[in-house]
Parts: structure tokens; sequence; C-alpha cells
């Protein structure tokens, strides 16, 4: 959709087409101001300068086609160069793509990279997927993964896309599948974690999560895989998209995932550090879905990187 751009001396009035059916009215705004401060977004909002059909709406509205959008003057800030990512970076995505369609792009996301720029990072996959392709001009994430996790990551090339997407995402109609390495071993065949997260924020600004009974509901089904020295590889499958729920939920059992530098054991990271493993063990390893109207499930999956393998094959010796 090529919206009329908001100006600082009128109003500018905008029909909204099939593409952005469905998104909620402060997300359009926020995404059509870049460089404007949230804040302000939502102060128009509330003050009711921003119109639907000439009638005042809330942030949660969800746009339909052909309603016409009233933006009001905005002077906005020139923006600011972005530093292009790494080329190591932009090729080592693009070696990355594992299913592309006109609808469609999965990653298996590489360990270390972020999603989104932010937080002290000038870019992440999706700055950088829209540098690689600069003619696909409605690139965004359906899902997250933290940055120290590979594998399976959603990217809609269509607005239309994200929201069916989102929409299975919310009805639990998308099964995520990861592979993670347990310290330990651990007694049982398979278990189902059922226990509220909470999030916190710290004073430098790095965010912890914590199983409290004020979180939020969360649950994760864990199954063995294999049995190997002092390690169990299982099979996790969060029901819930909490933040680090897995890694959370894996060290509520007593056995913390390895390599996890945030809520591992970091004696056992360390000599996993010496034989090879210098990641948090957590893969992304599938995810199923079936797109409305169609009768058959589409499933990708993610091969383990061959630094996890060689250390499952030092383990396995």
């Amino acid at each position: 959709m090529s919206e009329p751009q908001p100006n600082a001396s009128s109003a500018t009035q905008i029909r909204v087409d099939a593409d952005h059916q469905g998104q909620r009215i402060d997300n359009f705004l926020l995404t059509l101001l870049k460089g404007v401060p949230r804040s302000y977004v939502y102060r128009i909002l509330r003050r009711g300068e921003v119109r639907v059909n000439k009638g005042r709406i809330k942030a949660a509205y969800r746009l339909q086609e052909g309603d016409m959008v009233r933006v009001p003057p905005v002077r906005m800030a020139e923006p600011k160069e972005q530093p292009r990512p790494h080329e190591r970076v932009l090729q080592q995505l693009q070696d990355a793509v594992l299913y592309e369609d006109k609808r469609l792009l999965v990653l298996n996301k590489p360990a270390g990279i972020a999603v989104h720029g932010g937080s002290g990072l000038s870019y992440g996959v999706i700055e950088a997927l829209r540098v690689l392709r600069p003619d696909e001009k409605q690139l965004e994430l359906v899902h997250r993964l933290d940055r120290e996790t590979s594998g399976c990551l959603l990217v809609a090339k269509r607005r239309s896309a994200l929201r069916a997407l989102h929409e299975l995402l919310r009805s639990n109609q998308v099964d995520k599948s990861y592979v993670a390495l347990l310290s330990g071993q651990w007694d049982r065949k398979r278990a189902n974690v059922d226990a509220p997260l909470l999030k916190n924020t710290l004073q430098g600004g790095e965010r912890v999560v914590r199983v409290d009974p004020e979180g939020k509901p969360a649950l994760t089904r864990f199954r063995v895989l294999e049995r190997l020295s002092d390690a169990t590889l299982v099979e996790a499958k969060p029901v819930t998209g909490r933040t680090h729920q897995i890694r959370v939920h894996a060290l509520h059992l007593g056995h913390p995932i390895l390599g996890d530098a945030k809520y591992g054991d970091s004696q056992k990271n360390r000599a996993c550090r010496e034989r090879g493993l210098r990641r948090l063990f957590l893969h992304a390893a599938s995810i199923r879905f079936r797109w409305p109207g169609e009768d058959k499930d589409q499933l990708i999956e993610a091969p383990l990187e061959p630094g996890l393998k060689q250390f499952l094959a030092e383990l396995r010796k």
C-alpha cells in the first residue's frame, strides 16, 4: 500500500486497502509515522485527532478495507541513515533460506543474530532482510526467536499472510518443535511444565523471567529424545509463547539448557565450552501449520548447525 505521507501543514486522508484489513490502528500509525515517538501516536489517538470514517476510535480498533483514516498534521524528524549490515551477515541470511513462496519466507536463523534491531543493536534479521530484498516492501516478522536460539523463523511477505499466521498463532494452530540439550540426566520420559512466568527488567536493562504465581500462564511439553553423558537431549513444544519460556521451564525442571548464560549452570557451561559448545543448545527444529482454506499442512524443518551436531557426536563418544 502506498500511503500518502503525512506532513506538518495539513491533515492527510488515507484509504485502507485489503493488505491492512484487520491491523490495529495504533500499529498502522506507528508504521506510517516512522520516527515519531510512540507516546505522541497514542496521544493523538486519545485526543481524537486521528479519525476513522470521521469518527473517534480507540488504539485497539482494527481497520477494515475501505476505511478512511484522517491523520493530523505531523512534523516528522528527518530519517537517520541506518548502518548497512555486514556483508558476512547478509550472506549468512541469504544462505539460511529454507523455504520461500509468494506469501512466506522461512529462515534457519543462525544463533547470535537478533531478530530485530533495538537495545543497542543497529540491525537484526528483519532489517538485514529488507536490505537483501529491497523490492519486498511488506516483510514482517511473524514471531520471534531469542538472539542465541537458532532455527525456523517465519517472515511474512504480505500483510494478508501476516494476519493469517497471527490468527493461527492466537488460536494455537501452529505446532512449533524445538530441540534442547538439558544439563544432567533427566529421569523422566516426558513432562508438561505448566508454570506461570513473570518478566522482570533489572537495573541495567537486562530482561529476566522467572516462575511466579503472579505471572502469565505458560505451558511447555518436554519429551526425551536421547540420553547422553551427563546430558539429556529433549524435544520441547511450547503451547504458549512467553519470553524465554523453554529456557525457564527447563530450569524449573532442575535441568537448565546447556550453554545458557542467563539461566544455566556456569560451571557446566564452562566445561561444555572446552568441548566445543559455544552457544545456547536450543534450536527451533520444525514448524507446522495449515493455511486457511487449504487441506494440507505446511511443514518446514531446520537442520542443526554443524557445531551442535559435532558436540552431540563428542558426547556420544
